[in-house]
């Protein structure tokens, strides 16, 4: 069964998915109480918020499912913020919660990077806890920030980007041509991707060069068009495709399926979202998938809540903690289609309920499979 039988599936997937991180943040806060909490919150008094970019993209749906499912374990209320995609929205909400007077236990996938500062200094002033996830300024530390901003959290990019490029490197036999979809420019998390996706190349395959590298914004629909353009130019030349996501690769793949050249080419992308996983599990394409990374959405949210939770009820103090506790790299595991089946099991029905449920019992920095393995400052990027 070819995917083009399947193109309005796939088309509604990859073309709703991924909202823009290009937006930038608004510099107002909010105001009139006292900076930072003097000390442990009732359990009774907090309620817990996430985030998110979007409501449409599987990983931040899955965001939205890890914190129901903490909420429920905790017994403790849950609002969501629909950022849609802009910072100003972002932030004029978060804004609006904490104006209501409650305390608030929160966990934010930024817009932006350049939108933590501003929330950060919300919070405080506010007197609640936060975690921020994926992305920050990289000056911007939580222990320069005092207990409330209790952590940054993320999956290293430059861990992500190897994994690709093996996974691909492999597939082609060392040899090719591949080109790239990285995400927003400004965002960190996809700069340490591309980081360590060209590193991989450069050290261990230097046949496969690479003809060009695209920015798409995380945007499904603006991958399919770049894809499109570089296949006008270059054709059958391209061997191999990375996305910084699969969002991303969704939409290059649909480019590749229009123009026949889908059963040729290697892809590989982070985060193995499910209609990923069904593409690597019926071998579409002549098995055009060879390498994802794995992580999911509950386990970040769940993680970042569970963080702050622990800070404002006064179980944890975070400038007590070793910094890699604060600023924190949990395990990205490398996914082929060979090792897919064992990563099924974190997408059954109870799956965020399952891992919330060892969460609360290991605590944030050891619940398998997304596990504490360093931290304590901004990623190390490999030498050009």
């Amino acid at each position: 069964m070819s995917l083009k039988n399947k193109r309005s599936v796939f088309r509604l997937a990859a073309f709703a998915a991924v909202a823009t991180l290009a937006l930038a943040g608004c510099t107002s806060t909010a105001g009139g109480v006292a900076a930072g909490s003097t000390g442990p919150i009732a359990k009774e008094d907090l309620v817990l918020v996430a985030s998110v970019i979007n409501t449409t993209n599987p990983y931040f749906i899955a965001n939205i499912e890890g914190a129901k499912a903490l909420s429920k374990k905790l017994d403790i209320p849950l609002e969501i913020i629909d950022s849609q995609g802009s910072s100003q929205t972002e932030i004029s909400k978060i804004q609006a919660i904490l104006a209501q007077g409650k305390k608030v236990v929160m966990f934010v996938n930024t817009v932006a990077s350049s939108d933590t500062p501003t929330i950060v200094d919300a919070v405080k002033r506010a007197g609640g806890y936060v975690s921020i996830w994926w992305n920050k300024p990289d000056n911007f530390e939580p222990w320069d920030s005092g207990d409330n901003f209790v952590a940054f959290q993320k999956h290293p990019g430059v861990d992500s980007g190897r994994c690709n490029a093996k996974a691909i490197g492999d597939a082609l036999g060392g040899k090719g041509n591949v080109i790239m979809f990285p995400g927003v420019q400004d965002s960190t998390t996809s700069q340490t991707r591309v980081a360590g996706f060209e590193a991989e190349m450069r050290e261990n395959y230097p046949g496969i060069k690479i003809l060009e590298n695209q920015p798409s914004n995380w945007d499904p629909q603006l991958a399919n068009q770049n894809a499109k353009d570089l296949i006008a130019k270059y054709g059958d030349e391209i061997n191999g495709v990375w996305s910084a996501d699969d969002g991303m690769q969704l939409g290059a793949i649909q480019a590749f399926d229009d123009a026949g050249l889908l059963d040729k080419v290697k892809f590989a992308s982070d985060g193995l979202y499910p209609d990923t996983v069904e593409l690597m599990k019926k071998g579409y394409g002549n098995n055009a998938i060879v390498g994802e990374t794995f992580h999911r959405g509950y386990m970040a949210s769940a993680i970042g809540l569970y963080t702050a939770y622990l800070a404002a009820t006064g179980e944890i103090v975070p400038s007590e903690l070793p910094k890699e506790k604060r600023t924190s790299f949990f395990d990205i595991k490398c996914v082929t289609p060979d090792t897919l089946d064992e990563y099924l099991k974190y997408d059954t029905p109870t799956a965020a309920a399952d891992f919330v449920d060892k969460l609360v019992e290991t605590g944030p920095w050891d619940t398998e499979p997304a596990t504490l393995i360093g931290g304590g400052g901004p990623e190390v990027l490999p030498k050009p």
